[in-house]
């Protein structure tokens, strides 16, 4: 019951190339682009020492250590920390408590990999991450603490190979709760230092996330992010390469099949956020209306060198308990540059 073994595959997807008949664009060459791979995206064993212990003893375990060894996914803060699979394992101590520090629950969790590390500072001479170069050591905590929810971690990056003048720090902390039973809020920093090959790699970068509670508080979800960035702050790992900001809104979300277009989100020396309403219907449905805007005070060569505004509105249904169908567009005002848009549908079959 408690001891597994996952796998996921993608066998008709190659990193972030897909297969696909393209119509028209710079690409459009009206041929069927095979994008084939056999390799697992996720390959791990899960299980706790405790109950192993228990079964291979034949005495009750008075302990549980949950682990994981292989290619494991790594989903922390929410996914803006890291949210890429690693070849390593981890281990967490759970549901703790101290009565010296007045701490009813925490966990804590130790990770390490030796491969299939995806950091920004990671890129290779023909411009994407050499994930094979670099190990990645870390733990993350949870905590029940100042009447919300604390997380906090530390990871450290460090290059091998020809990437082993790659040695960075990474450090986030968050902490949510309601206020009068009004506003929910996550208050998030991220940071990064240390060395990334290219003689930078500092950044910090704060995001405040806001939803305000309404008479239907599971449906009717007005919300604001807000964020300031300064150097270049950038995630622990992020199999998509996504910048800090993927989840401010979803005017700075794309995907790696369309190109779908997005405002800046590196967080690069700039300010800004998201504004937006979300209606969920009877459950079974979305609409999301959403502005939201990039204002740099510094052009680093990084992120945005002019102010970005964007206007985005995404509706899916659930069509059946295995079809779903989602529609988004967008429109992006780009000062000093021609102005952004798309439209794109998809039709996903859960199995």
């Amino acid at each position: 019951a408690t001891e597994r073994i996952h796998a996921f595959f993608t066998p008709t997807q190659r990193d972030n190339e897909f297969t696909r008949f393209e119509f028209g664009g710079g690409d459009g060459d009206g041929r069927l682009t095979l994008e084939t791979d056999l390799n697992p995206q996720t390959l791990f064993f899960e299980g706790d020492v405790g109950s192993i212990y228990a079964g291979l003893s034949g005495t009750e375990s008075s302990f549980d250590l949950p682990f994981t060894v292989g290619l494991f996914p790594l989903f922390l803060q929410n996914g803006i920390w890291a949210n890429d699979a690693i070849l390593g394992g981890a281990a967490s101590l759970t549901a703790k408590n101290s009565r010296q520090l007045n701490l009813a629950n925490f966990d804590v969790t130790m990770f390490a990999a030796f491969d299939n590390v995806d950091n920004a500072s990671l890129i290779g001479a023909d411009g994407k991450v050499d994930n094979h170069n670099a190990n990645l050591i870390g733990l993350t905590t949870f905590i029940d603490a100042f009447g919300g929810y604390v997380e906090a971690g530390y990871g450290l990056v460090h290059g091998t190979g020809v990437q082993d003048d790659v040695l960075q720090h990474y450090v986030p902390a968050a902490y949510s709760r309601r206020y009068a039973n009004t506003i929910s809020n996550s208050t998030r920093v991220f940071a990064n230092f240390g060395d990334d090959g290219k003689g930078g790699g500092d950044g910090v970068a704060f995001i405040s996330e806001n939803s305000l509670i309404t008479g239907l508080p599971s449906t009717l979800i007005p919300y604001a992010n807000f964020f300031i960035g300064f150097g270049e702050p950038k995630p622990l790992v992020d199999g998509n390469n996504a910048g800090i900001l993927k989840n401010v809104g979803i005017n700075f979300e794309t995907d790696a099949l369309t190109g779908y277009p997005k405002l800046d989100d590196t967080a690069s020396n700039a300010w800004g956020g998201a504004i937006g309403l979300q209606y969920l219907f009877d459950l079974n449905q979305q609409l999301v209306f959403e502005v939201a805007m990039v204002q740099p005070f510094e052009d680093d060569g990084i992120g945005a060198r002019a102010p970005q505004y964007g206007l985005g509105v995404r509706y899916q249904i659930a069509l059946s308990r295995a079809w779903l169908f989602r529609a988004d567009a967008t429109y992006h005002i780009l000062e000093d540059e021609e102005d952004n848009f798309g439209i794109r549908a998809e039709l996903r079959r859960k199995f």
